[in-house]
């Protein structure tokens, strides 16, 4: 294993579009006190994209190679948890993409097998929690700056794709071969978020359009209505199907407004919080006055590298961990909530158990009539491969 006088030896499963990105960023020094030693994927042609690398076609060969100190897992949803826990059984650390499994039984069971403690890192590929913007957001609210929260509202609608990238692989946007559709896929980043700045919710009413602007069975457009035990709410609004799109995130407290757009973070603040200033004031159409403060904030943080070489640090000097893994289980309960609300028609209370989710989603898979009309060859053809 890696000590604080070598580099850490990673492995790459899947060297797909991400994969490649990880180990090219490696590889151009990047990500100090790393070293890529080995890399293993299904099909050769993408194994050729790294030839700096020991290659393996069996992740499980690689695993026992003695030739890694860490793994990073970037390849389809479902073998996250499967190699995850082989990894994890193999005394090696492991850094897995989004999301950390496909439902919460299996977050459960990936989760069992991290036994190592602190010595053995597992980490989550959570590279939004690098955003200034959304630290910041965190941190006005564990502050109390805005006051209880009472309303939360994101719409994010920038996932638009193209049946082309639907076509780039015959498990895409399938139950079977995916797991979900912009809730499993482009939307873990902002669920994590979500929960990462507000907690979980007690309940959720969600509404899914399923193939609704393309040839696929899951989800590509997500309205959901979020309830919390201190009587706050929220709106969850996502699609792959909507261009220009939106990515507006607007957060009322008692003490104002917050609002994350364009790369701006704005605030409205109210001198008085609105509830005191509504039982207090004389007037019937009075209002607080507020100061309309813009919050300095630059750029979009370290993204995957600066998870990357937070999991490296943490490998070596022990440094705090930006996304553990363990917390990933959380946005993942919250996509699975949501999608077993569409599947009912009807609130869904939580937590939700684990095994329920899980049956459901089998039936989903089991009952699935679904076939693509064409899988299309492109550059960055994903069919028969681990990658992501």
């Amino acid at each position: 294993m890696a000590n604080s006088n070598s580099d850490v030896r990673l492995g790459i499963i899947g060297i797909g579009n991400m994969g490649s990105t990880h180990a090219r960023n490696v590889l151009d020094g990047k990500i100090p006190r790393c070293r890529l030693t080995a890399i293993c994927d299904a099909v050769e042609s993408n194994r050729d994209r790294v030839p700096e690398a020991k290659a393996f076609s069996d992740p499980s060969e690689m695993l026992r190679s003695g030739e890694i100190d860490a793994v990073l897992i970037a390849t389809p949803h479902y073998s996250h948890t499967t190699l995850g826990i082989e990894a994890l059984e193999a005394g090696l650390h492991v850094l897995v993409e989004k999301p950390i499994s496909v439902h919460k039984a299996d977050c459960e069971r990936l989760i069992a097998a991290h036994r190592g403690g602190p010595k053995q890192v597992f980490a989550a590929m959570f590279n939004q929690r690098t955003d200034p913007h959304y630290r910041k957001v965190r941190q006005l609210i564990r502050d109390g700056e805005l006051g209880a929260i009472r309303r939360v509202n994101w719409i994010i609608t920038k996932w638009f794709r193209t049946e082309m990238y639907y076509a780039s692989g015959g498990w895409r946007a399938t139950w079977k071969g995916e797991g979900g559709g912009v809730l499993l896929n482009q939307c873990p980043h902002q669920l994590d978020l979500f929960q990462w700045m507000f907690g979980m919710p007690q309940k959720v009413r969600a509404f899914c359009g399923f193939g609704r602007h393309h040839d696929i069975e899951v989800e590509d457009e997500v309205t959901a209505y979020l309830e919390y035990a201190d009587g706050a709410n929220g709106i969850f609004i996502t699609s792959t199907g909507e261009a220009p799109g939106t990515n507006r995130l607007e957060i009322t407290g008692e003490r104002g407004r917050l609002v994350v757009e364009e790369d701006r973070l704005s605030f409205l603040r109210n001198e008085t919080p609105m509830t005191e200033f509504s039982r207090r004031s004389e007037f019937s159409f009075g209002r607080p006055p507020v100061w309309d403060v813009n919050i300095p904030v630059r750029g979009h943080g370290g993204q995957h590298n600066e998870i990357l070489k937070n999991f490296v640090d943490a490998i070596v000097d022990g440094t705090e961990l930006i996304a553990p893994a363990a917390e990933g289980i959380h946005s993942v309960e919250l996509a699975n909530a949501i999608l077993l609300s569409a599947f009912r028609d009807a609130s869904v209370e939580l937590p939700i158990e684990g095994a329920e989710y899980e049956s459901a989603l089998r039936e989903r898979i089991e009952n699935s009539t679904f076939q693509k009309k064409e899988v299309r060859r492109v550059e960055e053809d994903l069919s028969n491969s681990f990658n992501t």
